[in-house]
């Protein structure tokens, strides 16, 4: 039950959520269509790993302090996440597309019985989806800090 009362940790955990169904609102007014798929998936604005990793930094900063070795760590591991995210794993992406329509040009390829399945398209970030997923997980700390007082 102390787990209950880690600030830390349930600011991160409402980052993610929150960020998560954020999505699919987002995407109903940018692309004119439902996609509730996407709040169960990666990729996708806001991001939520950014928003997650963010989150955590800031609450344990307003908890433990900005000079805490808590903090510095969580700070490091946000900017990996947040390069990651916008580096490799959308790079990863991009390489997963271009597979997919080389897949589909090949004759016989996708026929029943073959191994060969779509790879999932969406996995990183733009860099625009990393920042608003950054600021959108300060956010949801600093209400929550300021809404219960921890």
């Amino acid at each position: 039950m102390s787990m209950l009362h880690n600030f830390p940790l349930l600011a991160a955990l409402c980052a993610i959520v929150a960020a998560q169904i954020v999505k699919v609102p987002v995407y109903l007014i940018t692309h004119r269509t439902w996609n509730v798929g996407l709040g169960f998936s990666t990729g996708g604005m806001p991001s939520s790993h950014s928003a997650a990793v963010t989150s955590l930094a800031t609450a344990i900063g307003l908890k433990d302090g900005f000079d805490s070795s808590g903090f510095a760590i969580a700070a490091i591991v946000s900017a990996i996440t947040m390069f990651d995210a916008a580096g490799i794993r959308r790079h990863a992406g991009m390489h997963a597309s271009i597979l997919n329509q080389w897949a589909k040009s090949v004759p016989g390829l996708l026929q029943e019985g073959n191994l060969w399945r779509e790879l999932k398209e969406l996995l990183g970030h733009r860099p625009s989806e990393v920042y608003a997923g950054a600021c959108f997980g300060i956010v949801v700390s600093l209400l929550l800090y300021y809404a219960f007082a921890v």
